[in-house]
């Protein structure tokens, strides 16, 4: 059985103006989308700026985010690192802390070869009991997972159970699922691809659209999994303005100026992200009237 299916957030980690991380709004943002039906929470990703939270916030936050979600929907922790070792610590405290499962990225500027990423991702799944989800997002780490690599994870070690595929190359997602037989719980990394994969065999998506729109992204993967495959389309179609909007400039910046858009309050990025260009504001804002989540 799958983690979840559907439509699962990787939600923002708001801040202060002084940097430090504010547990208020942050717990307003959960509760934003439990409300709207997301399905899943996947905090201290990409998108939860998990690159610049020094260990200790990374587990503060994840240890909150488990007991404001108290069960309600799965909580999913980002526990990867390019330091096999601090990848182990993170996934074990992040068991501790009682998440569903864990997400691990691949290792970024080691640039490990195939052998190297297998060894990498068996270590921190035998480390913990929890479900394990590869993260393969090569225009970030430099590094591709193969689709023999993942598949002969899922395949031989037993807690390894799918991938969060954002390589944007739907022939290697397509080989991926072609190969697995079965054995691959597969979600889209990509927010402009969400119905591609679905129709490949995809568990569903880990989402920054959801952040501004729980609902929209809940109901694209809802319907296709009740069989409207034209009504999901439809909602893939109508986001895709959005979803370039949020992707204008890298991501979480215009995510989190979608948020303060909203009166969210996500509050400032951590350097070296920089604030989004005024310019680009105004082309969100608009994508974000039009799609009605503003």
């Amino acid at each position: 059985m799958a983690v979840f299916q559907g439509a699962g957030v990787a939600i923002v980690t708001p801040f202060h103006e002084d940097g430090s991380v504010n547990y208020e709004k942050f717990a307003e943002l959960i509760e934003f989308q439990i409300t709207g039906g997301t399905d899943a929470i996947i905090v201290c990703g990409t998108t939860g700026e998990a690159s610049t939270l020094t260990h200790e916030e990374h587990l503060d936050v994840i240890r909150y985010c488990v007991q404001k979600v108290a069960g309600r929907i799965p909580v999913i922790g980002g526990t990867g690192s390019n330091c096999t070792e601090t990848a182990v610590y993170l996934s074990q405290e992040a068991e501790k802390a009682g998440v569903d499962g864990i997400l691990v990225v691949t290792p970024y500027y080691n640039k490990a070869t195939q052998k190297g990423l297998y060894q990498h991702f068996k270590k921190i799944a035998d480390s913990v009991s929890v479900p394990m989800i590869l993260y393969n997002v090569p225009s970030r780490t430099g590094t591709n997972i193969a689709p023999e690599t993942i598949v002969g994870l899922c395949r031989e070690v037993k807690n390894i159970v799918g991938v969060k595929e954002a390589s944007g190359n739907i022939s290697q997602v397509a080989k991926i699922m072609s190969m697995a037989d079965g054995c691959v719980d597969l979600y889209s990394g990509n927010d402009d691809q969400v119905v591609a994969l679905l129709a490949l065999g995809g568990q569903g998506v880990i989402s920054v659209l959801s952040n501004v729109a729980p609902r929209q992204t809940h109901d694209m993967c809802a319907k296709f999994f009740a069989g409207d495959a034209a009504g999901s389309l439809k909602i893939q179609l109508d986001a895709i303005p959005l979803i370039d909007a949020l992707f204008c400039e890298v991501n979480p910046i215009p995510v989190k100026a979608g948020l303060n858009l909203q009166g969210r309050a996500a509050g400032p990025l951590r350097m070296p992200l920089s604030e989004m260009e005024p310019e680009h504001v105004k082309v969100l804002e608009k994508a974000m009237k039009e799609f009605g989540v503003l």
